[in-house]
């Protein structure tokens, strides 16, 4: 698979890679994200990110609807970083806040809630984008 860097007008560039729709590539998704978080000196971000990045990707393997989904992380201005997976479903994702049982299950995007800064969806035609953004400290 090829990981595809594209320059952005924050001269940071963006990292996106297409993956298949299978738990394994939570794996792959989130060394992509320790990469684009290491060339960007975000090493304080890792660990929130990695975890933020497994809980969409999970959500994109249970509820996509084609084999392949995109992980994309990007700098869309100096003080965020964005996480995000692409899927073919249309389905909007719902944050649980109850305990949800004796289940382990369903609770990723109560995670993704307490560890990013805000997240949320952006509808295709086609599918959605379900990303997660984090604070940058900037330097001055």
């Amino acid at each position: 698979m090829t990981v595809t860097a594209t320059p952005r007008p924050t001269g940071h560039p963006g990292y996106s890679q297409t993956f298949d729709r299978v738990p394994e590539s939570a794996r792959a998704a989130r060394r992509l994200v320790r990469t684009a978080l290491s060339a960007w000196h975000q090493d304080d971000l890792i660990d929130d990110a990695l975890n933020v990045m497994t809980e969409l990707v999970s959500n994109a393997v249970d509820h996509g609807r084609l084999p392949s989904i995109r992980v994309l992380v990007s700098r869309p201005s100096d003080g965020w970083i964005r996480l995000g997976v692409v899927d073919r479903s249309r389905v909007m994702p719902e944050l649980r806040t109850d305990s949800n049982g004796d289940q382990i299950r369903g609770r990723g995007l109560f995670l993704v809630d307490a560890l990013s800064d805000r997240w949320g969806t952006d509808l295709h035609r086609w599918g959605k984008t379900v990303w997660a953004e984090l604070k940058v400290e900037v330097e001055r």
